[in-house]
Parts: structure tokens; C-alpha cells; sequence
């Protein structure tokens, strides 16, 4: 009875895939999360068409989906050996797979565009608009647990107020935004304050512009749930950490208030204490420690979570 069962699954799902556009969206949910709208616009079908077809693959248990803001972003569910033969027998057979892969790239960076964009229009005034989450006392907490001076990398800096502290005790600081006039109102703000170990690098938090095992301390303060891949962030941390590192990450703890993903451009909306060790342990990190550091009393409350982690030397 079970042996039926399961060979009447492998049938049902070998007929799913036996469609050649639904092997295209497979292929480009393996590589990244996309949502109705992004694959019309990748595979020039229809909204119905695309619908449909995510709806016989999520019967079949070969995608999943997560809702973001007013709509679902969908992604391959972890594949089996025959799975994952299949669609690379496919990418070498569908003729459109290139162009499909380019497609996504380009809709991914209109993604990452319209963050960025949101974050050039603020430049300059951030500092007197409010900002969920980055307070001066969750701030003072991770100071305390800073070692002495060291050369910090501070990611997602913005318009580096949280770089300018840290280089008051840091022999280097390297402030690394996808904002280009973020990085000039920071450039600004250090010469207007005489501070000169600070370096201004233009760069994304998920392929950063700074050299394996090149600083001390990795600093995320309020820029992590703007990542579309946190964990590719985290691996990013440990690629320029020097053994006997640190990682520090000030994020908001998960919350349901969803106007944040228009409001201030959030990809996440913030992350549990769990999730965010277990990005950390697989990443490679040690002696983790994630905690809850202070909540808001204004409505909707967003709490502050600070997270810590080394790299062994």
C-alpha cells in the first residue's frame, strides 16, 4: 500500500513537471524568491498562467511561499536527488533558461533598486525622522559589549552617525551602504567633525568591498532586514572577520507590522532570537548570545534585539 502510494506521488509530480514552464519556474525559484508579478515579468506570461502553475507546484510539494507585505513571495522547497537532476537536465534543455536567469537579475535589482532609492530620498534627513528600532539605548547596550579599538566594519551604515561613534575608540572604521548619497552625507558629517578613520565604501551588504579576514568587529545596526538574503549577509561577516572576530547585529525583533515594508523599505519584518542564532551557527559562529535589549512604548511597540557571536581564531 505504501509502495503505491508514494509511486502514484512520483507519477503525479513527474506529470507536473513534464510541462516545460513550469521546469522555468522551478529553475528560477532554485535561485531566488519571486513573486507573481516579477515571474510575469521574467517570463512574459499572464497573470492567470503564472497563478496556475504555482498552484499545481505547491500541491505537489515542490514550492512553498511566504506572504511579504500585499503579496506572497515563492521559493523551490528543498529538493531530493532526482529533483535536482531533473532541473539541471533541464537548464541545459529549455533553450529560454539564459535569458530566464538574466530576466531575474534585472528583477531583482529593480527590487534592491527601489530600497536604495528609498534610502537617497532620506539622506540627510534620516537623522530627524524616526527610524523604527534604532535607539540610543539599544545602541549603548552593544557598546558595552565592543573590545578595545579595532578596525569595525559597520554594514548598512547609512549616513554613518552609529560609524562616527564607533570611531571615537576604533583604530579603523569601514562604512559600507548601497546608498551612494547616504555615503556623501557620512563623508560630509566626518569632515564636518574632523574624523579621519573612517573609510566610505559604496557596496551591498551581501558582496561587500572588503577583503577576507580584514577587520575585527562586524557591526549591524538596524540594516539587516533590509537584506533580501540575511543569511548571505552573515556570510559575509565571517568572510572579512579575522579569526578571534566579532560579529554584533542590532536588528528588530519579529513583529506583524506590515505598513514597515512600505514605510521604511523593510524586506523582513525583523527576526526572532531563534532565527537569527541559527543564521549565526550556520554561518560558523560561536559563543552566541541573542537577547531583547528594549521595547518601544509608542505604538506598534517594535522591540530591539542585539545579537553576538565569534569567530574562532
Amino acid at each position: 500500500m505504501y509502495q503505491s502510494s508514494a509511486m502514484s506521488s512520483i507519477i503525479k509530480n513527474l506529470r507536473v513537471l513534464a510541462d516545460p514552464n513550469r521546469l522555468r519556474i522551478l529553475l528560477l525559484l532554485g535561485a531566488e524568491e519571486l513573486s507573481v508579478a516579477e515571474l510575469q515579468e521574467i517570463l512574459a506570461m499572464g497573470q492567470s498562467t503564472i497563478s496556475t502553475h504555482l498552484a499545481q507546484l505547491k500541491q505537489a510539494g515542490l514550492v512553498e511561499d511566504r506572504r511579504t507585505g500585499k503579496s506572497s513571495l515563492y521559493r523551490l522547497k528543498v529538493s531530493d536527488g532526482i529533483l535536482t537532476g531533473l532541473l539541471a537536465e533541464a537548464r541545459r534543455e529549455i533553450p529560454e533558461t539564459k535569458a530566464d536567469q538574466l530576466a531575474m537579475r534585472r528583477v531583482v535589482k529593480k527590487r534592491q533598486d527601489k530600497m536604495r532609492a528609498f534610502f537617497d530620498s532620506v539622506a540627510g534627513r534620516l537623522g530627524k525622522n524616526y527610524v523604527p528600532g534604532k535607539s540610543w539605548k539599544s545602541m549603548a547596550e552593544a557598546m558595552l559589549r565592543l573590545l578595545p579599538p579595532m578596525v569595525i566594519a559597520d554594514l548598512g551604515a547609512g549616513e554613518g552617525d552609529f560609524s562616527l561613534l564607533l570611531a571615537e575608540r576604533a583604530t579603523n572604521v569601514i562604512a559600507v551602504d548601497s546608498s551612494a548619497r547616504m555615503l556623501e552625507v557620512g563623508r560630509a558629517l566626518a569632515r564636518r567633525h574632523g574624523v579621519k578613520n573612517i573609510e566610505f565604501r559604496l557596496g551591498d551588504m551581501e558582496e561587500l568591498p572588503i577583503k577576507d579576514r580584514a577587520v575585527d568587529l562586524v557591526f549591524f545596526s538596524q540594516s539587516l532586514h533590509h537584506t533580501l538574503h540575511p543569511e548571505r549577509a552573515i556570510d559575509e561577516a565571517w568572510r572579512i572577520l579575522a579569526p578571534g572576530g566579532r560579529i554584533v547585529i542590532l536588528d528588530l525583533l519579529k513583529h506583524r507590522f506590515e505598513q514597515a515594508r512600505e514605510i521604511y523599505a523593510d524586506e523582513w519584518l525583523g527576526f526572532s532570537e531563534a532565527k537569527l542564532e541559527t543564521m549565526l551557527e550556520k554561518a560558523g559562529f560561536t559563543n552566541l548570545q541573542a537577547s531583547v535589549v528594549h521595547k518601544e512604548p509608542e505604538t506598534p511597540h517594535f522591540q530591539t534585539l542585539l545579537a553576538v557571536g565569534d569567530k574562532s581564531s
